[in-house]
């Protein structure tokens, strides 16, 4: 049998995701020492609240349809599938971001670990979607993706004041 996703079980992933990251900028702020940095990695953590509040709405704004299981699971195998897959997505074999920092990084090396884990989670997103039936919400999972995207611009743009 194949597994495949619905739409409400990808953002149960997606909120869970969207607060490790506003977790990784505070932890990040608080090693932060010019009070601009701290900003704006605090600017970046309520970004991902905001991200956060987004899927929860998309969440409950979906059909009875598309939160039902598209595949026979008795035991929650796939959600469990799903759970793995994001605590793993970008990290498997590495310790977390958040792990990563000592407080002596810069404020570029910083703005890369968060951009690296970013474009990490649009691959995740991406390769769900395509196990994601379109009746089951997949348009609401491309939704998800182009939010990452943004996020990904807007570090991008607070990298170039940096360099």
């Amino acid at each position: 049998m194949s597994i495949t996703f619905n739409a409400d079980e990808i953002f149960e992933i997606a909120e869970d995701m969207e607060r490790n990251g506003a977790k990784f900028y505070r932890e990040a702020a608080e090693n932060a020492s010019e009070e601009e940095t701290k900003q704006m990695l605090l600017d970046m953590a309520a970004m991902e609240d905001g991200h956060l509040k987004t899927f929860q709405e998309m969440r409950k704004q979906l059909t009875n349809k598309e939160r039902q299981q598209s595949t026979f699971d008795p035991d929650n195998e796939a959600g469990m599938y799903l759970q793995a897959m994001a605590d793993a997505h970008g990290s498997e074999g590495k310790v977390t971001p958040s792990q990563k920092l000592t407080g002596n990084e810069s404020i570029v090396e910083v703005i890369e670990i968060a951009l690296n884990a970013e474009k990490e989670s649009v691959v995740y997103y991406f390769g769900l979607k395509s196990m994601v039936p379109t009746k089951a919400g997949q348009d609401k999972v491309e939704a998800v993706i182009l939010e990452e995207l943004n996020h990904i611009t807007t570090l991008l743009n607070y990298l170039k004041k940096y360099e």
